[in-house]
């Protein structure tokens, strides 16, 4: 089992919500409505995680190890929706999302496969670290700019933690895991040639809720997140390609092959195609027939 070494390799280095955020330096002549207004988003977004989890436990009844490790990882996105919360209802209460607002990004996930949801949010870990990142960046005040410190080396540790089960699933199903991986893998790596930001809360997951099922059209204001990153964050060409650069890195080491570009990891994903479909036909072949 995976769960109980990663129980102590995350509980090591849990921050404390009390006494890891530095609340005495909080600069109100550095935070802006604007600013603001954007953690009110994050804070909501952030709660999300709640599905997520009902979803993960869902379409992973078949695995208890994996199952109890959700019991951090639900822990600790909370967390962030908290701190996030605390940091409001400290300095700007106005801002202070309702209880509505937060239940609004609870909804039903449909099914989905197991190893494609895992690849699917391990890049998003990828993604946020960077976000996040970014956001500490583009903040001004203190306090904030460190708890988005903070998030961010959360969101590389999960990313981590699914490494290792996704390097289990090699081990356990072997090409239909790394079919699955590539597959995801080609698709979050290509977002330089998509309109929307490919990240779980901004994808469609209930066809009878479309177009209102992704986690960001539930938002009070659902067109945030484009703004954010690109007239606020300032995510550019250059941070994305950061976030492309980690999601294939961790793919080499995943695969145990050099992908240098998203086309490598698409001719890799090809290759494993053709060998399932190779099974697949001789499986699918019948016999010869006698005399």
């Amino acid at each position: 089992m995976l769960y109980p070494e990663l129980f102590k390799s995350l509980e090591a280095v849990r921050w404390n919500m009390e006494t890891d955020v530095p609340w005495d330096s909080f600069d109100a002549s550095r935070l802006s409505d604007e600013q603001a207004r954007t953690i009110k988003m994050n804070a909501i977004t952030e709660w999300s995680a709640l599905p997520a989890t009902e979803m993960f436990l869902r379409d992973n009844a078949h695995d208890s190890d994996f199952s109890a490790f959700m019991s951090v990882w639900f822990f600790e996105e909370q967390k962030h929706s908290l701190v996030l919360l605390e940091y409001l209802r400290r300095f700007r209460p106005h801002l202070l999302p309702t209880e509505q607002e937060l239940h609004a990004v609870r909804f039903p996930f449909d099914p989905a496969p197991a190893l494609e949801t895992l690849m699917l949010h391990f890049c998003g870990e990828i993604r946020l670290n960077h976000w996040y990142r970014r956001a500490s960046e583009w903040h001004t005040e203190p306090v904030i700019k460190h708890i988005y410190n903070l998030i961010s080396r959360d969101e590389a540790r999960h990313g981590g933690a699914y490494l290792q089960y996704m390097k289990r699933a090699i081990g356990t199903f072997g090409d239909q895991a790394r079919a699955a991986f590539s597959k995801i893998g080609v698709l979050m790596a290509s977002a330089n040639r998509t309109a929307q930001a490919l990240h779980p809360t901004n994808l469609h997951v209930n066809e009878s809720m479309f177009p209102n099922d992704t986690v960001q059209s539930r938002l009070p204001d659902p067109t945030w997140l484009e703004n954010w990153l690109t007239r606020q964050i300032d995510f550019d060409r250059e941070w994305e390609n950061k976030v492309v650069e980690r999601i294939l890195h961790n793919a080499s080491i995943l695969f145990d092959r050099t992908f240098e570009s998203v086309q490598d990891l698409n001719k890799y994903r090809k290759e494993v195609a053709r060998r399932l479909g190779a099974r697949l036909s001789e499986t699918l072949t019948p016999p010869p027939l006698p005399g």
